[in-house]
């Protein structure tokens, strides 16, 4: 035990540190998006808020890779960080003297999710450097545990420090969580030399290319991210659907303890990467996980009508999204040399993710423009009432049993898809 700590000890102090800030900043985030409601009244002027962050790190990831490759990780991780800080400075000026407007939140966002572009694969490589390969299980669900508690907790914390002491509060936490961060990570860690003879003097663009080229010298990595994209295109239609499918028949209350539901199936599904042995196919773990999670998930809530059965299926549905995560990560970490990690992490996160927008459109189109209108139609048609109901949120519920049989389609293809390919530790 003792020995582990020992082993372990710098992945503790970075994991516990960054865990905090990542905290204080997602803090800082929802009680923004808070202040601006007020102000705006706008649920598309505070949603752009999310799209400003999130629209560099699907844009720039590959580029944002190969700058983590080129330069000192340590180094990469404390600029970005102190930059995003400096935004954080950057909005209390402002804030304080009456000056902040939602162009400004825009702009400093966009800024802020760029840091983060760079700062994440620089971040992943750094735990590869301080982690025993033994340990990469483990620790990956230690890391799927705490993004669990922050997207559980810093809509809580956020709504009652900005309703209770105000945005002052709100952002003088979060630069405090950024210092404890920034000094441990300066001061008690030093990672490893990587000797991976990449010529610093390469330009940006032929070193985010090595990373592509890579995924396509790879194909069961570049298999699995596919894959992974498409869960992401179908999860998150389901996001899109789900308060169409609730809201209407049983109301916002409701919608919360559902919602609430796959947040504590996460953080209950993060230990079990911690707990279970090394699988024998971490593959096979990865699609026949999603395959329990989509395919039952999305049927249960297309044809119940019970609150009860819901919150089951969002259980069900979010409980081994920890451990599959954590395989991937492992597989991931093991396969890909080190000294190409951030460039194939950053093409990861611009292939993994660039389907979620794509999906939340989806989603949103297809209940209210085909499915709530052909469910109309067949109101007084008692097969498909039987099956998804009646009135406003049948259509949704409809949806639903769409995506089930999509994401079931999707890991049975890919599942048989990813067989062809070995892997062992």
């Amino acid at each position: 035990m003792k020995n582990r700590i020992k082993e372990l000890r710098d992945f503790y102090i970075i994991w516990s540190t960054q865990s905090l800030s990542q905290l204080g900043s997602a803090i800082t985030g929802f009680a923004l998006t808070l202040w601006m409601y007020e102000k705006t009244g706008s649920a598309l002027s505070t949603a752009t808020l999310t799209i400003c962050t999130y629209a560099p790190y699907v844009i720039m990831s590959i580029f944002a890779g190969a700058l983590t490759d080129k330069f000192d990780k340590k180094k990469t991780m404390l600029i970005c960080d102190l930059l995003a800080a400096l935004t954080t400075v950057l909005v209390f000026v402002l804030y304080k003297n009456g000056a902040l407007t939602m162009w400004h939140l825009y702009a400093i966002n966009a800024f802020s999710g760029l840091m983060n572009t760079v700062q994440q694969p620089a971040s992943e490589v750094a735990y590869s450097l301080i982690v025993p390969k033994e340990h990469y299980q483990k620790t990956s669900g230690f890391q799927q545990l705490s993004r669990s508690l922050i997207s559980i907790g810093n809509p809580l914390i956020a709504a009652a420090l900005y309703g209770l002491a105000g945005l002052d509060v709100v952002i003088a936490i979060d630069l405090l969580t950024f210092a404890i961060a920034f000094v441990a990570l300066l001061f008690f860690i030093k990672l490893p030399e990587i000797q991976d003879g990449t010529n610093k003097n390469d330009n940006v663009i032929k070193l985010a290319k090595e990373g592509i080229r890579f995924l396509k010298e790879t194909p069961l990595i570049l298999t699995v991210i596919l894959f992974m994209s498409g869960v992401n295109l179908t999860a998150s239609a389901f996001d899109a659907v789900l308060p169409a499918l609730v809201i209407p028949q049983k109301g916002n209350n409701v919608y919360g303890i559902v919602t609430a539901c796959s947040g504590l199936a996460m953080v209950a599904g993060s230990f079990l990467p911690m707990i279970l042995p090394k699988p024998k196919d971490r593959v096979r773990v990865i699609y026949l996980t999603m395959l329990f999670a989509l395919g039952i998930e999305n049927f249960l809530l297309a044809f119940s009508r019970s609150p009860i059965l819901w919150c089951i299926g969002q259980i069900i549905g979010w409980v081994f999204v920890p451990l599959m995560a954590a395989n991937q990560n492992v597989i991931m970490r093991n396969v890909i040399p080190i000294e190409l990690q951030g460039r194939v992490y950053a093409c990861r996160n611009t292939l993994q993710f660039f389907t979620i927008p794509i999906g939340l459109f989806l989603g949103g189109f297809f209940v209210d423009k085909i499915c709530e209108p052909f469910m109309a139609l067949k109101s007084n048609n008692v097969f498909w009432t039987f099956l998804f109901g009646s009135g406003k949120g049948s259509g949704a519920a409809l949806m639903m049993g769409i995506l089930g049989v999509t994401g079931t389609l999707l890991c049975i293809t890919s599942g048989q898809i990813m067989k062809k390919y070995k892997y062992t530790e």
